[in-house]
């Protein structure tokens, strides 16, 4: 599979895309909404952004208790329960005069919802593509994503202007309502790619099996802390510029489109192994300049660049898929998206308080270089795992090897 073309005459790939794309859509658009409703009723940084990235800290709750379901239910069915669930949980939150509590506990229970969502979607996406084709398939959803995001954050902007915010809330709730019918009438019903019951400790024995492989541990770390750390920095482009937060948002938003574009469709496998950790760095260092207090113009344009640098999800979860069984897919591939929104939810919640004690720009700027610290550590101790005898080793330089040993293989199966 090489091309567009290839994907979309792919049965299954156009409804899964689209009902992504409205959900997408109504998370951008409702998100700005809460972060809004909520800094103009408490003029609180770190309020404002947990209000907006709130749902990512139910996360981790969901990867240690629900995650063995995204692999033992039905995609179609449970698709379209999180989708309705969102629609009213969002159309709940619109309400008029509803306490400040009450909307922190509706983006929580739906954060834990949300929490299955990616293991059940991505896990169908690579059962609907080829093995070849993963990749390719994951980067038009993340093309989709930010050109949604660069859509949704615009139109967001101008709707909570022109309306209000809880009338923004209302707008995303018929959205994700349009992607629920979208999931239940466009997919095939399908079986649950694993047999027996979802539960509690079934999910911490496939995380344990997981987690066992240090070239797999180390490429979940890469997703989940460099990725978090600079969602940080965004939390708090509405404390950093109100008025222009919108088009922050929607500038980081392109940044990501050009990345996916560049890293799933034109930068050939070999020369695309070797990118993971020069995007990371990418990713965080021009936040750096945010220790300066840019304008507008300038930051937007920082802000854009280092957007790019989100290709390196790409490339490491091209990674993890080839160290990885098949039919633990789905759980692998939830697990990466719970911890690194988790990672994005811990981070926003940092960077609020950190900018709380100082300013939206000195938080920007620490967790900037914390994001760079983590990466050059981690990359480090790769290459100290690949020169060791016998090593396998996943760095940067070389192909995926060494990730399934034969204990790790029958340990699954």
């Amino acid at each position: 599979m090489h091309s567009y073309s290839d994907l979309f005459r792919t049965r299954e790939f156009t409804p899964l895309f689209l009902s992504s794309a409205l959900h997408s859509t109504a998370s951008t658009i409702g998100g700005l909404a809460i972060g809004t409703l909520v800094y103009k009723a408490t003029e609180s940084p770190l309020l404002s952004a947990v209000s907006m990235f709130g749902p990512q800290l139910a996360q981790v709750v969901g990867a240690t208790t629900l995650l063995s379901a995204a692999d033992r239910l039905p995609p179609r069915s449970t698709m379209t329960g999180i989708a309705l669930s969102f629609a009213l949980g969002t159309a709940a939150m619109a309400i008029p005069g509803l306490p400040l509590w009450t909307l922190f506990a509706l983006i929580a229970v739906l954060g834990l919802v949300s929490s299955l969502g990616g293991g059940v979607r991505w896990g169908l996406l690579n059962e609907i593509l080829s093995k070849d084709g993963y990749l390719l398939g994951r980067s038009v959803f993340n093309m989709v994503n930010g050109f949604t995001q660069i859509a949704g954050f615009a139109t967001g902007g101008v709707l909570v202007a022109v309306l209000s915010p809880r009338a923004t809330l209302g707008i995303a709730a018929a959205l994700y309502l349009a992607a629920a019918l979208v999931t239940r009438l466009g997919l095939t019903r399908r079986a649950p790619r694993a047999a027996g019951r979802p539960s509690v400790a079934q999910t911490w024995r496939t995380n344990a099996i997981l987690w066992s492989s240090p070239p797999r541990r180390r490429t979940y770390l890469l997703l989940w802390i460099p990725n978090g750390l600079v969602v940080g920095c965004e939390s708090l482009f509405v404390s950093y510029a109100p008025d222009r937060a919108g088009l922050l948002f929607a500038c980081g938003a392109f940044g990501m489109f050009v990345g996916d574009v560049m890293t799933g469709r034109f930068i050939p496998p070999p020369v695309r192994r070797r990118l993971g950790i020069p995007f990371l760095l990418l990713l965080a260092t021009p936040y750096l300049l945010f220790a300066l207090r840019p304008g507008t113009a300038i930051a937007a344009a920082c802000i854009a660049l280092a957007s790019v640098g989100f290709g390196a999800s790409l490339i490491q979860q091209e990674r993890l898929m080839a160290l990885t069984p098949d039919e633990l897919s789905g759980h692998a591939l939830g697990l990466h998206s719970s911890g690194m929104l988790t990672m994005q939810g811990v981070s926003a919640a940092l960077a609020g308080a950190v900018a709380q004690l100082t300013s939206a720009g000195t938080a920007m700027t620490a967790m900037a270089a914390a994001s760079i610290a983590v990466t050059v550590t981690l990359s480090a101790a790769g290459k100290r795992e690949e020169r060791r005898p016998g090593g396998g080793g996943d760095g940067e330089g070389g192909a995926v090897v060494g990730g399934l040993g034969v204990a790790d293989v029958d340990g699954v199966r």
